[in-house]
């Protein structure tokens, strides 16, 4: 506990915004209670960011629990509630998860997101990559700290136990929620938890400093190699495309953490979904005897090996070409465009119009023969083809790019490329903001 607290007081400052993953949970409410002004020393700007799996009946009461617990405190609460998911629930949850999360930290401009991971998600996380295999980088398992594009992902707890976590919140006569459904065994990580990790607290009741400390020894050797092999393929890989020639000259440790490290590029926090038999099955393909190829990677990743360059595609989505009708949303060759109630972004992924200009209904469509657009701030009409080619849109995407039209087929908008002259100001008379978010992605 003292470690975790003084983490937290080093780290912090005075009116720090911070967005906070709380479930109701033990961990959750342990981190909470340590973010107090009469704990760190320092008053926060506290975010409460709740998500409602939807899978188990106490969902609801846990909800109302955290939402209560955040309204005494006087913290701004934030709820998302999980739609019906089909597949890989794990996975699909988490995707949803931090993408709530990230929209949070976007919107109250906050520094810090911080999850209660605790010592022993640590210990599990490393044992469970250990048994299925990963990536030299991804046996460090969970980072204390992250730089994630504007802010960062603090996972003060890793300094702390479950013992040490449950023993603080009786103490300190602090309620919490249980999910019965970790007592099951059911998955590795519950077998792992009940059965492998009381055998090393056993032998070391601090055994998750220990394998804390591995995994910052790995983070820090994987930091000073990857500068290395960054260089090397700042030469042999470029434009998603690796030289097969230069790449084979390699030493095999740095062929290995070559591919790892264009992996990381690919699939950032999905990293956790590549396992060692894919590097496996990639180093293969590039040394098979084979001229042509290819290895399936998770999320309709593919590695193309043509010859002497190996080169990354991904499954195509049937691309959608006839004119769809736009009511409040609309999904469009994997394109989210829809009617927001406020944003105060100035990107091209927003436009403000005001529709007594132009012809309702809208309808969003791909390019035609003989477009063109009247561009915010120019004179004249640009041809939609000379826009693309200005704006460096890649020649294969330029066929699926959604474009917004009034019912004249004229063009309104081209979501994340370019505004018309339809575009408002916030400052000018509008009444409908349209926003476009690519699936899987955020973008204010």
């Amino acid at each position: 506990m003292r470690e975790t607290i003084l983490y937290l007081k080093s780290i912090l400052k005075e009116n720090d915004t911070v967005v906070i993953g709380v479930s109701g949970g033990p961990d959750s409410m342990c981190l909470l209670s340590f973010l107090d002004e009469k704990i760190i020393g320092v008053k926060l700007n506290i975010i409460v960011a709740h998500v409602n799996h939807n899978v188990r009946i106490e969902s609801a009461s846990e909800e109302e629990f955290v939402k209560e617990f955040a309204t005494s405190k006087k913290y701004i609460f934030e709820s998302l509630k999980l739609p019906k998911i089909e597949g890989n629930f794990e996975a699909e949850a988490r995707k949803l998860r931090y993408r709530f999360f990230e929209k949070l930290v976007d919107k109250y401009n906050a520094k810090y997101l911080f999850t209660a991971h605790h010592g022993d998600d640590l210990v599990e996380t490393i044992i469970m990559r250990l048994i299925r295999g990963s990536s030299f980088k991804g046996y460090h398992g969970i980072d204390l700290i992250t730089k994630v594009k504007n802010y960062y992902l603090v996972r003060p707890l890793l300094y702390m136990n479950k013992k040490e976590i449950l023993a603080y919140l009786d103490s300190n006569k602090i309620s919490y929620c249980l999910d019965k459904t970790n007592d099951l065994n059911f998955n590795t990580r519950n077998r792992i938890r009940h059965f492998v990790l009381p055998s090393l607290q056993k032998e070391n009741g601090n055994v998750h400093l220990k394998f804390l400390e591995f995994s910052q020894k790995i983070t820090a050797i994987s930091d000073f190699m990857d500068n290395y092999v960054n260089r090397i393929l700042a030469k042999i890989y470029l434009n998603n495309r690796l030289n097969l020639l230069a790449f084979k000259e390699l030493d095999p440790l740095i062929q290995k953490m070559a591919l790892e490290i264009i992996l990381q590029r690919i699939y950032n926090n999905d990293l956790y979904l590549i396992t060692n038999s894919n590097c496996k099955e990639i180093l293969k393909l590039i040394n098979s005897c084979k001229p042509n190829g290819k290895v399936k990677l998770p999320n309709n990743v593919n590695f193309i090996k043509e010859y002497n360059i190996l080169y990354l595609a991904k499954d195509k989505h049937k691309i959608m070409h006839n004119p769809v009708e736009f009511t409040d949303l609309v999904n469009y060759n994997g394109f989210v465009i829809k009617k927001v109630a406020a944003s105060s972004s100035k990107s091209n992924y927003v436009t403000r119009l005001l529709t007594s200009e132009i012809k309702l209904p809208l309808y969003v469509r791909t390019r035609q023969d003989g477009d063109f657009m009247l561009v915010k701030n120019m004179f004249g009409k640009k041809k939609i083809k000379d826009i693309f080619i200005n704006e460096k849109i890649a020649l294969d995407k330029r066929d699926e790019l959604p474009i917004v039209v009034d019912s004249n087929n004229t063009i309104i908008w081209i979501p994340g490329v370019k505004k018309s002259k339809f575009d408002k100001e916030k400052n000018e008379k509008y009444d409908i903001i349209l926003k476009c978010e690519k699936e899987g992605e955020i973008y204010e």
